[in-house]
């Protein structure tokens, strides 16, 4: 491993086009699933100037049945889609909650799919998809989180809680952060450069508002980076000089499009599939969940400081494909210790996507908070980001002797 590198990691806002796309895909996932805890949902949303379009494949009870739509279902999921644009705070010109024009394309799941997926009476429920998932864990900071994501996100939550409250009311929704970390072998020991792009009123891009924008910008930034890091930073804020338009009127939005920003800030790998849209079923999500659950206990345990697990599946297949653990020569038992441990944990039911739904309590309207900041390193609370608890803990080390 090199011994002082330098490495980077950027986060998004709540208001940036393909994030506003992901929180109305994840509005729609929760909604289904508040009707039917066993519904079927693969919902893509494009933005654009006024204008948000649903496209994809659904099956829940009570909304959707027999290629029919239920009386007021169609208008229960625009109103959803208004109230989510509404929330993250778009009253634009070319992008309001209230005005833009919205077009729904959702149809009914395909048979193929759905004989593939369901359980029957001689086959478990099988994965969604094929597919490689990661789940990753570090013990950078207290979430077990790479350092230079953990703080790009902070930056960009405390800015957007500042917008909401009115104090910072200067600030309009689209944001973007990045933050350079150099690291002296596994540790973060300075923050060399910080970029911070924020969509904000009109004005504030020269004299005294601009001013106003870039030391309120740096004031988050000490808030939130430990100041010994902070000794050599560079700063680049709204390097572009302006920014007032923005959002899907900037920039159109695609559900999706952020996964690295969703996960490890490139700190581990990816296996391509996107989360936000998705029910449990699809493994892209519910086995990039469990990894990272897998990752974190490893971690937690003291078993490594850091680890990588992959999971693989094949459509309509319970049983995972294969499991992978690495911890990167940081473990304190051997890798191949912990697959077999992690497999013989019975609560964990061998992986299947029944036995993650179940453990994890996935079959519930939680995923809305999921489409901002990440998808990990966030607050295990109530129902929400279950994959964040630690009680794997005793079980790993009682598998492992």
């Amino acid at each position: 491993m090199r011994e002082s590198y330098l490495f980077t990691s950027e986060s998004v806002s709540e208001g940036h086009p393909d994030k506003v796309a992901d929180q109305i895909s994840d509005s729609i996932v929760d909604l289904f699933l508040s009707k039917d805890p066993e519904a079927r949902i693969a919902c893509e949303t494009l933005t654009t100037t006024q204008l948000v379009v649903l496209a994809g494949e659904i099956r829940c009870k009570g909304v959707y049945e027999n290629g029919e739509w239920a009386p007021g279902a169609k208008e229960e999921i625009e109103a959803t889609v208004r109230k989510t644009v509404r929330e993250i705070g778009y009253e634009q010109d070319g992008f309001h909650w209230e005005k833009f024009e919205f077009i729904n394309r959702l149809h009914g799941q395909s048979q193929h799919i759905a004989q593939g997926v369901d359980a029957g009476s001689n086959k478990d429920e099988g994965a969604g998809d094929q597919g490689i998932m990661f789940g990753y864990a570090t013990d950078e900071t207290p979430d077990l989180m790479p350092a230079t994501l953990y703080y790009s996100h902070k930056i960009l939550q405390r800015m957007a809680a500042d917008r909401h409250s009115g104090a910072a009311p200067f600030l309009e929704p689209d944001a973007k952060s990045q933050v350079t970390l150099r690291y002296e072998g596994s540790l973060p020991v300075a923050a060399t450069a910080v970029v911070v792009s924020t969509q904000h009123a009109a004005g504030y891009d020269e004299g005294d508002k601009e001013a106003e924008l870039h030391a309120y910008v740096k004031r988050v930034v000490a808030d939130v980076i430990p100041p010994v890091l902070l000794r050599e930073t560079e700063y680049f804020i709204n390097p572009t000089g302006s920014f007032e338009i923005g959002g899907p009127d900037g920039d159109a939005g695609l559900t999706g499009r952020k996964i690295i920003v969703d996960t490890y800030g490139g700190a581990a790998p990816h296996g391509g599939g996107a989360f936000s849209g998705k029910d449990p079923t699809k493994v892209d999500r519910s086995a990039a969940y469990i990894s990272r659950y897998l990752a974190k206990n490893i971690v937690a345990a003291g078993l490594a400081t850091r680890c990588t697990i992959q999971l693989a599946y094949a459509i309509g297949v319970s049983k995972p494909l294969s499991l992978y653990v690495d911890t990167h020569d940081t473990g304190t038992v051997g890798d191949d210790k912990i697959e077999a441990a992690i497999m013989g944990i019975e609560k964990l039911g061998g992986l299947t996507p029944r036995a993650i739904r179940t453990h994890l309590g996935l079959n519930k309207p939680i995923y809305r908070k999921t489409a901002a900041y990440g998808h990990f390193g966030q607050k295990a609370e109530g129902d929400l980001f279950p994959w964040e608890r630690t009680d794997l803990v005793e079980d790993l080390k009682a598998a492992l002797g």
